[in-house]
This record gives C-alpha cells, sequence and structure tokens, in this order.
C-alpha cells in the first residue's frame, strides 16, 4: 500500500483502502453457503462499484438469483464445485480487477491520454497447431509463428499499467506454447482465458491450472462427435471429453467454443446438447457463426438470416433457462452497444505481432514487436472503426463483415491497412463481397422487425451503414 501512498491525495487512499478492506470481505464470504453469502457478496459489490451500470448489473444479479432457478443453481454450482485456489484468483481477478476497477481506470486513462482503451484484447503465443481443421479462421496464418515470451510478458505489463486485468488466447493452439502456464503464473493478478481445441490437456496441465488459478479453457467443439470429429479429425471428440472430466473433476472453471454453421446449428443450440455442456461441467459458451474467412473459406456454411432470426431469440431463452452462460458473439451487438472491435472494446495480435482489429478481419497497419501497446491503439485502422461505431442503428447489425460489408472495404481503403496472410483480401472481393452484401441485405430485413418486436414501433429503425 505505501507504494500509493506518496503519490494519491490522502482522499484517494482512504477510498482506496476501504474498497481494499470491502473486497477482502467479500471473498471471505466466497468458500461459504452461497445461500447465505452470495447475496452479501452482491452488496458489497454495489458498495465498491465506480460505474452506475455496474452498480445496476449488480441489482439485476441479484433479483435474477431470487427469482431464477437456472440462475440460482448456475451460481451455487460455481460455489459448491469450483476449487478455492481458482474462486480466488480467477474469480477475483474478473470480477474485481477486470471489471469493478480496471474498467474505471481504462475510462479515466482514455480521457486523459486522448486514445480508446480496450476491457481486453486476443493474443496467440504461436500459430502451432496439433489439428488441421476444416475452415479454421487461423488456418492461413503461418504454422511457424512464435511470439517471444519477453514480448508477450512486456505487453501483459503495459495493459495493466492501462487498467486491462483479462488477457484471452488463441492461436494455434495455445497449449503447444511450452512457457502458457508459466506466462499465467507470472501474473496472479490477471484473468486470462485460452480458446483451445482441448487435446493437450493432461492430468499434469490440469494440476497446473488448478495451481495457478487465473486460467479458464474455452474448449472448441462442434457438436456431438459426428460433427466434432467431421471438422476436427477422428477421435478428438473424445479426448475433448477426457479433458473436460480432468478439468471438472479438479474444480476448475471451463467453457466451450462453438462454430454455428448452417449444419450444426439445430444440434448445438438444442436442450439435450446444452443439458450435455452443463453435465460436464461446462460454466459458459462462446457462439460463434461461421464467417469466409481462413483455410478454404465457404460462404455456403453461414448460417441463413432466417437461422440468425431463430438464435436471435433461443440465445436468449437458454440464458435464463439453463443453468450455463451463452454468449451470441453477433447477435448480441445489442448488449454491447455495437460491434466491439477494432480497439473499442477488443482487438487481435497474431503470433507474428500484427495488430488486427478483430480475429476476423485479417488486416494490419501495426506490429506488437515494433510498438508498445499504447501506440499500437493510436493506430489508423482503429480510428477508422471507431468513427464509424456503430456501423449500424440497428445493433443486431453490428458487424462490418458480415452485417455492413461496405464497411470493412472503406475502412481498408481509408487506413491503407495491409492483408496479414496470403488470401486475406478474399473477404474483400468477388465471389465472397457480393455474397456478403446479398445476404447483409436479408439479414438487415429480419433484423428490423426483431428490433421493431424488441422496442416498438418508434424506435423501428431503418438500417444501413452509417
Amino acid at each position: 500500500m505505501s507504494k500509493w501512498s506518496s503519490s494519491l491525495p490522502s482522499f484517494d487512499f482512504a477510498k482506496r483502502f476501504v474498497s481494499e478492506q470491502i473486497l477482502r470481505q467479500m471473498f471471505n464470504y466466497v468458500d461459504r453457503d452461497p445461500e447465505q453469502n452470495f447475496p452479501r457478496i452482491l452488496a458489497l459489490a454495489k458498495k465498491v462499484a465506480k460505474q452506475p451500470h455496474h452498480k445496476a448489473h449488480t441489482e439485476k444479479i441479484a433479483a435474477w438469483y431470487e427469482s431464477n432457478p437456472a440462475v440460482r443453481f448456475y451460481i451455487n454450482r460455481l460455489f459448491e464445485r469450483t476449487h478455492p485456489n481458482v474462486k480466488r484468483r480467477l474469480v477475483y481477478n474478473w470480477f474485481v480487477n477486470a471489471m469493478l476497477l480496471g474498467i474505471p481506470r481504462q475510462q479515466d486513462l482514455s480521457a486523459k491520454l486522448g486514445v480508446h482503451i480496450p476491457n481486453f484484447f486476443l493474443m496467440d503465443p504461436t500459430s502451432d497447431c496439433n489439428l488441421r481443421c476444416e475452415g479454421c479462421w487461423a488456418g492461413m496464418y503461418q504454422h511457424h509463428d512464435t511470439l517471444e515470451f519477453e514480448t508477450l510478458d512486456r505487453i501483459i505489463n503495459e495493459a495493466k499499467e492501462l487498467g486491462i486485468y483479462w488477457i484471452v488466447m488463441s492461436g494455434g493452439e495455445p497449449f503447444k506454447y511450452p512457457r502458457l502456464l508459466e506466462l499465467a503464473g507470472r501474473h496472479p493478478d490477471t484473468a486470462f482465458m485460452v480458446y483451445t481445441n482441448g487435446t493437450l490437456i493432461t492430468e499434469r496441465v490440469a494440476d497446473s491450472l488448478v495451481e495457478i488459478g487465473n486460467l479458464s479453457p474455452a474448449i472448441s467443439l462442434e457438436g456431438w462427435r459426428e460433427e466434432t470429429d467431421a471438422r476436427r479429425g477422428k477421435g478428438v471428440f473424445d479426448r475433448i471429453m477426457r479433458a473436460m472430466d480432468l478439468l471438472r473433476e479438479r474444480g476448475l472453471i471451463f467453457g466451450a467454443s462453438i462454430t454455428i454453421t448452417r449444419n450444426n446449428l439445430d444440434t448445438v443450440t438444442s436442450d439435450e446438447f446444452i443439458d450435455f455442456l452443463v453435465d460436464k461441467g461446462v460454466t459458459y459458451a462462446w457462439t460463434f457463426h461461421y464467417v469466409p474467412v481462413g483455410r478454404n473459406p465457404n460462404p455456403e456454411l453461414m448460417i441463413t438470416p432466417e437461422q440468425r432470426a431463430y438464435l436471435a431469440r433461443r440465445i436468449p431463452y437458454l440464458r435464463t433457462h439453463k443453468p450455463i452462460q451463452i454468449a451470441d458473439f453477433w447477435n448480441d451487438g445489442e448488449l454491447t452497444g455495437g460491434c466491439i472491435a477494432g480497439g473499442r472494446m477488443y482487438f487481435h495480435i497474431t503470433a507474428k505481432g500484427d495488430v488486427e482489429p478483430c480475429a476476423f478481419a485479417h488486416f494490419s497497419v501495426d506490429n506488437i514487436k515494433e510498438k508498445s501497446l499504447l501506440e499500437v491503439l493510436r493506430n489508423p485502422l482503429f480510428a477508422a472503426y471507431q468513427k464509424r461505431q456503430p456501423f449500424c442503428p440497428n445493433l443486431l447489425c453490428p458487424c462490418p463483415i458480415i452485417d455492413n460489408p461496405q464497411a470493412l472495404r472503406d475502412i481498408v481503403a481509408e487506413s491503407g491497412a495491409r492483408p496479414t496472410h496470403p488470401g486475406a483480401e478474399s473477404i474483400l472481393q468477388e465471389p465472397i463481397a457480393s455474397y456478403l452484401d446479398r445476404r447483409a441485405e436479408a439479414w438487415r430485413r429480419l433484423a428490423d422487425e426483431i428490433w421493431a418486436e424488441r422496442h416498438g414501433a418508434k424506435e423501428e429503425v431503418k438500417s444501413g451503414s452509417r
């Protein structure tokens, strides 16, 4: 505490001291009976929250916990099944450092520095992978790229200086990076989430994850064994099931990552499959609509506008009726205020160091090996993104790739961004460009109907790029 006392005004120091005492009290409740103590934790969280919307969120969660059996079961299970070290590190880092304290610091520094500081970012320690999945979004990056440990460590330290305490990793396969767990262990105050194919999670790895406590794997699935093995290789589904068992048995918090195509949508959103994930111990799931980028891009795998409309209703239903949290990366634009990419809320660093606006927009003007994190946040590609956000007044059409495709073409041209791998520019060119234009127009018609249904005729919008 002494390092702050000499540099902060006494009032600010006192506020921080009181906040830390409240936080310690809050996490003294973590290992106890959730029925009795979770409402107390929320009450303390509301006291320490610096943002009005954080206070509103805690009130909402308290109401859900009181009235919704699925939410109550979900939270109670987290309390009762999660290893104490994971609760005290991963949950504390994400809930307190990254959200309650980190976001206000990001906003303060954004105003002072004149640059938008995101809530988190995605980076790839390595592009190496032990699988070769059909249609992989990262499949065209060079497979021998690796970020040096010192570079990764430097990026994370710079992130924390900016108030960013949530780091997401992908690849390649992150568990192919030999010092991945060492990196997470070096930053015990940070929450890490790792997109992984799950096949390299052994008993030793699972034990190490408990020991460091602050890293959550999100394991890729395409559905049942037939769908998963068809895309990822024979036997992969069974190896994933074994990994999930190891993680669940040790009380680790882990999730699933699901790419939704027109072929597997019914399967991965069925009650049977969601209940299966819950039984395996999955606590959260990221769902991504297939985007025709990466290895062998195929627009015919994209979900139809009618299927997307179904998801816009189905995923919110599942969130309130099943004990699992599910994110719909595109249809949740209404919750996030539109597209989150381009440094607004997140961005992507490849294993080569290229700084991309999004994991699906493979264009760059800067490399993190040559500049600081703060410097790359000022780049013209991000500026071109941010001045157009939201890309559409109907936030159900948030994306500049699949919903407002002309926007991405304009951004790349304006910023002079270059493709980060051979073929990345195909998303801007024929025949994919025309396909995306037609698909975006068809979705806008349905999206406007859903928006009017949710907000009333007075708020009905005419969609289109700004």
